[in-house]
């Protein structure tokens, strides 16, 4: 079977003579297949360019007209312009053509009318939809991979939106941009309306040129996002301080709707101790992670429980038992746990080589999750947000505490107790967190305590 691809400008004379002749050629021919790409004059040239260079072809004028070759392991083969066609044509199929430029011009007119019609089409099909956007910063990194697929599954978003995906990767080349964008597409997945990519300049992972970037969003986010967007901000380094900095420039735009995942920190604690006490990670549950996500925390172990323990009493399957009074072993609970804790991100890269992109990924859907639905107010889960004096924290910190989730807003948990010792770790933390927003890096070691 012959294959052709026939491809030009809707107002171009020679591409409407073109079009007349293979749909003679595909009327009189059975084996005889042509394939027409019609594309408006603004449209053409960056087009043309494009899809010469993906070839590796030179072509300046309207029409191009290429055989495909895809059925012999080729990526086809270019004929050219109009002449080059019509003496393919003859020479092989004894065919021409006796259109009259009079012809040629009226059908050429009705063409870009069609064009520019079917473009007008395209516009308001595209303003019926109402996608949900999704930003995400740092797309090359591992976590990325693994979580486009999860936030297209059920239960993440009401009603399965129809999802606008925005990715940007700081000092990305383009490629590798271009690479993730067909694995996303290659996904076939539904609610994808549209997925597009966005490099940055190159930037060093220091205070200065985070607070730059991130001010920088913060503005874009005042700016066009919804005020009703929902900012999740993730990662290994200066997340606090990244909430911060986005919520500084987002005045219109509630401080409820910003949280820095301390999750991610919260199931590692709740996998060693489930270790400890021989049960599953879900059977440990209200873990409490104060502080600085990325610097200075404290796991609090207040509220945490634990179901199914196979100790002295036993109760149906909603029976706990306080985690602090299972854990007999405190010099495990004061030493071993937070340096198992503290380096557990490390110990599983050094393992698998590559980062924690599954435990990461498990996180931020956690908090989509419980944000978007209804989720049980019994349910707890430790985020940064902006501290109004909750606890006697200092107003105006990012600081990670234990918050649930109802109808779309969080809020922090009221029965909890900050005793001295307490108080005095999470001023440790605060301690840094200034430090840290005044653009000058902690000079003191970390500090990890549990409770």
């Amino acid at each position: 079977m012959a294959q052709f691809v026939l491809a030009g400008k809707a107002n171009c004379p020679y591409f409407a003579k073109a079009e007349f002749l293979a749909d003679l050629l595909q009327r009189s021919l059975p084996k005889f297949n042509i394939h027409k790409i019609c594309m408006h004059p603004n449209e053409w040239q960056q087009w043309l360019e494009t899809t010469c260079k993906e070839h590796g072809w030179q072509h300046e004028n309207s029409p191009m007209i290429w055989r495909e070759l895809i059925h012999r392991g080729g990526k086809g083969m270019l004929l050219g312009g109009f002449n080059d066609f019509l003496e393919h044509v003859q020479a092989y199929y004894s065919i021409s053509s006796d259109m009259t430029s009079e012809l040629m011009m009226k059908i050429a007119a009705e063409n870009l009318k069609t064009r520019e019609i079917c473009m007008e089409e395209e516009v308001y099909n595209q303003s019926l939809v109402k996608p949900k956007h999704i930003w995400i910063s740092s797309a090359l990194n591992p976590t990325c991979y693994s979580l486009i697929p999860q936030l297209f599954a059920p239960g993440v978003f009401q009603d399965t939106p129809t999802i606008s995906l925005h990715l940007l990767d700081v000092g990305a080349v383009e490629e590798e941009l271009q690479g993730i964008r067909m694995e996303t597409q290659d996904l076939a997945l539904p609610q994808l309306h549209e997925d597009g990519e966005a490099g940055e300049d190159e930037g060093e992972n220091k205070v200065r040129k985070v607070s730059e970037r991130y001010r920088q969003f913060g503005r874009l986010i005042e700016e066009r996002a919804h005020k009703d967007v929902m900012v999740v901000v993730a990662g290994n380094s200066l997340v606090n301080l990244k909430c911060s900095l986005l919520l500084e420039n987002t005045s219109s735009v509630s401080s409820g709707r910003f949280v820095a995942m301390a999750t991610q920190l919260e199931y590692e604690a709740r996998a060693h101790i489930s270790q400890k006490l021989f049960v599953k990670t879900a059977d440990v549950t209200d873990v409490i992670v104060w502080g600085n996500i990325s610097g200075s925390y404290h796991i609090d172990l207040q509220r945490a429980k634990v179901f199914h323990y196979n100790g002295a009493i036993w109760g149906w399957s909603d029976f706990s038992q306080p985690v602090l009074e299972m854990i007999y072993d405190r010099k495990w609970l004061e030493c071993d746990f937070m340096s198992l804790v503290s380096t557990h991100r490390h110990t599983v890269a050094s393992k698998s080589q590559r980062a924690t992109a599954i435990s990461a990924t498990n996180g931020i859907i956690a908090v989509l999750k419980a944000w978007n639905n209804n989720s049980s107010a019994e349910q707890v889960l430790s985020l940064g947000i902006l501290s109004t004096g909750q606890y006697n924290l200092p107003a105006g910190v990012v600081f990670s505490m234990p918050v649930t989730f109802q109808h779309g807003r969080w809020s922090e948990l009221s029965d909890v107790i900050i005793g001295d010792e307490l108080r005095a770790k999470l001023q440790i933390a605060v301690d840094e967190l200034r430090e840290v927003s005044v653009g000058t890096t902690p000079q003191v070691q970390k500090s990890h305590n549990v409770l």
